[in-house]
C-alpha cells in the first residue's frame, strides 16, 4: 500500500509541480505579450512618425512644386508683358520718327513756300517797275 500512496502523491506532486510550471509558463507567455504589445505599439508610433514626416515632406515638395511652376507662369507673364510693351515702344517710336519725318517735310513746305514766295515779290517788283516804266512811257 505503501507503494500506491507514494504514487499517489508522486502524482500530486507532479500535478502541482506541472501547474506551478504551467503558470510560470503563462507569467512568463503574458510578460513577453506584454512586451510584444509594447515593441508593436513603439513600432506603431515610429511607423506614423516616419509616415507624417514623409508626409510632410512630400507637402513641401509639392508646395515648392507648384511656387515653382507659378514663378515659371510669372515669368512667362513677365516675358510677354515685357513683349507687348517692347513693340508698343517700337510702334510708338516710329510713330515719333514718322512725325518727326512729317515735321521735316512741313517745315521744307514752308521753307520752299517762303522761297517761291520771295521768288514771286521779286518778280512782282520787277514787273511793277516794268509797268511803271511801261505808263510813264505812255
Amino acid at each position: 500500500m505503501k507503494d500506491g500512496r507514494n504514487g499517489g502523491r508522486k502524482e500530486a506532486g507532479d500535478e502541482e509541480l506541472e501547474e506551478e510550471l504551467e503558470e510560470e509558463l503563462e507569467g512568463e507567455l503574458e510578460e513577453e505579450l506584454e512586451e510584444l504589445e509594447r515593441e508593436e505599439k513603439e513600432l506603431e508610433e515610429e511607423l506614423e512618425e516616419k509616415l507624417k514626416e514623409e508626409f510632410e515632406k512630400l507637402e513641401e515638395l509639392k508646395k515648392k512644386e507648384k511656387l515653382e511652376e507659378g514663378g515659371r507662369r510669372r515669368e512667362e507673364k513677365e516675358k510677354l508683358e515685357d513683349e507687348k510693351l517692347e513693340e508698343e515702344f517700337k510702334e510708338k517710336l516710329e510713330e515719333l520718327e514718322e512725325e518727326e519725318e512729317l515735321e521735316e517735310l512741313k517745315q521744307e513746305l514752308e521753307e520752299e513756300l517762303e522761297q517761291e514766295d520771295e521768288e514771286l515779290e521779286e518778280e512782282l517788283e520787277v514787273l511793277e517797275e516794268k509797268l511803271e516804266e511801261k505808263l510813264k512811257k505812255n
